[in-house]
């Protein structure tokens, strides 16, 4: 430091003493006292310090870099571009970014590329050019002013109309998506409307050739005119483009025959086979809907009576108010022909459930015609009948008995309905105590029994004929229904009298025990 000093006040000594200062013996000395080399883009003005530094006043260094830099200059003035629209830019000082005498190979830009805010720049990156490295768009021979901004500029290769719609194209797409197409195509001389906005470009413009595109419907549409040029080339007096089906044309005032429901949806042609709209054309259902009547003419030709113009299928006829009849449970989805055999005017249907079910009846005719008493329309399985409304009510256990048990054919008449014409073999009386088992017997269960002897007979039980058996008095085979009520009948085996005093033993004994007399 204390030689840099001396150094310093002999130099100042010999300029003082010098009557005459070349300017080259200036420029020598500040290149002497000098910090440093400049960077190589200042080399050439490195010799005089006067073009960066002004040493009476520091502060005017930036309007001496604005003096070169006159694009830098033009950019703060007008507010516009990078330095134009930095904070603070018309106070900053460039020195403040830019730093010399660090060396010929010395960075002065000083730009950091990942912190830079490409947003004050006069091309702010938008959608996807955000993820597009900075080489991508700036060329290492080239100043970052110096990038070009144009669309075409980047996109040329990706420029599918060759030019044919010019180097704007941000008037159709934007940054977000190369694809994406923003054009309004009602600024031109033909606006896209309903059907229209639908088409892909290329199906009008072929090849991406967009002069000259043909206006004329007929243009695109010849391969759609179910007329064949027979009705012209004004498509647009009868369609629109909200649907190349709907039409204009009043049909109703027209022919006298208005297209409601599906013909108002089909094309022309279906019906105009020929082309020709003018050629005349039935106006009956049966004249264009012969093929499809799969009645074969039985039901008649007026199909309206049955069928909308909605829909070919029958959706609101009213066979209750037409035939008297109305189609409920299963008979509502029934066919017609299953019914309808023949021609309706020719056939005489019944209304009684046996007339169509005759050959479903499986009671031979015992039971009558009233089918409905029992089935029902819903399910001709489907029994509902109240056995309790019959001759023979169920009671008890047999109610939880299934009807084939005692109804062994489908002639259910037929079913017998006394008690041994079921239960003959769990009658243990062999028949001896006659067909009336509900005397002693109740549908409860069977062996829940209950014979009031004394009751039904003339001979009441009482002492040890109490705890006798049915078997003890009704010796088997029990073909004896009433058997002798004289004690000898029965007892003969046990008369020690051997007959002597008769068979009236209730003379002498009594029912309590037969070996000891009455005493009275």
């Amino acid at each position: 430091m204390l030689g840099f000093r001396t150094l310093a006040k002999a130099l100042l000594l010999v300029l003082l003493a010098s009557t005459v200062a070349p300017a080259v013996h200036a420029a020598s000395i500040e290149k002497l006292i000098m910090p440093g080399p400049v960077s190589r883009a200042h080399a050439k003005i490195e010799g005089e310090c006067s073009n960066c530094h002004d040493r009476a006043n520091r502060e005017r260094q930036t309007a001496l870099c604005l003096d070169c830099h006159k694009e830098v200059a033009a950019d703060i003035n007008t507010r516009s571009r990078y330095h134009g629209r930095m904070p603070q830019s018309t106070t900053s000082q460039c020195r403040g970014c830019h730093t010399e005498h660090l060396g010929r190979d010395a960075d002065i830009n000083k730009l950091n590329h990942a912190g830079f805010t490409h947003n004050l720049t006069s091309f702010p990156l938008e959608g996807m050019h955000g993820a597009v490295a900075c080489s991508g768009c700036h060329r290492p021979d080239t100043p970052y002013r110096k990038a070009l901004s144009g669309c075409i500029d980047c996109h040329r290769k990706n420029d599918i109309h060759r030019g044919g719609l010019g180097v704007d194209c941000k008037a159709c797409h934007d940054a977000k998506s190369w694809q994406k197409n923003t054009f309004e195509h009602e600024n031109t001389a033909f606006p896209l409307t309903n059907k229209h906005r639908e088409v892909p470009c290329a199906a009008c413009h072929a090849g991406q050739q967009y002069k000259n595109t043909p206006k004329q419907c007929a243009a695109c549409h010849t391969p759609d005119d179910v007329h064949k040029g027979s009705q012209g080339t004004q498509c647009a007096n009868c369609h629109s483009t909200a649907d190349w089906a709907s039409q204009r044309f009043d049909h109703a005032r027209e022919t006298g025959f208005p297209l409601n429901g599906k013909h108002a949806r089909i094309g022309c042609g279906d019906c105009h086979r020929s082309g020709n709209l003018q050629d005349p054309i039935p106006k009956d259902c049966v004249g264009c809907h012969k093929t499809d009547d799969r009645h074969v003419s039985r039901l008649g030709p007026a199909c309206s009576d049955c069928h909308s113009s909605d829909v070919w299928q029958v959706t609101d006829f009213d066979h209750l108010q037409k035939f008297h009849f109305a189609l409920v449970g299963a008979h509502a989805k029934l066919d017609c022909h299953v019914c309808h055999t023949n021609v309706v005017k020719d056939q005489k249907l019944g209304m009684e459930c046996i007339d169509c079910h005759r050959a479903d009846e499986p009671h031979g005719g015992t039971l009558g015609k009233t089918c409905e008493q029992c089935h029902r329309a819903t399910k001709w399985t489907d029994v509902n009948f109240d056995h309790d409304q019959s001759k023979y009510p169920l009671m008890g256990l047999h109610v939880v008995v299934t009807c084939g048990q005692c109804h062994t054919t489908q002639r259910f008449n037929d079913a017998p309905k006394e008690c041994v014409g079921c239960h003959a073999r769990d009658d243990v009386h062999n028949g001896g105590l006659g067909k009336e088992c509900s005397d002693c017997h109740n549908p409860n269960g069977w062996k829940l029994w209950d014979f009031d002897h004394a009751t039904h007979t003339r001979f009441p039980l009482s002492g040890a004929h109490a705890r006798l058996s049915c078997a003890d008095c009704h010796i088997r085979p029990q073909n004896v229904v009433k058997p002798s009520m004289i004690c000898g009948t029965c007892h003969s085996g046990n008369d020690v009298h051997q007959g002597r005093f008769g068979k009236e033993c209730q003379q002498c004994h009594n029912t309590t025990t037969f070996k000891r007399p009455r005493t009275n």
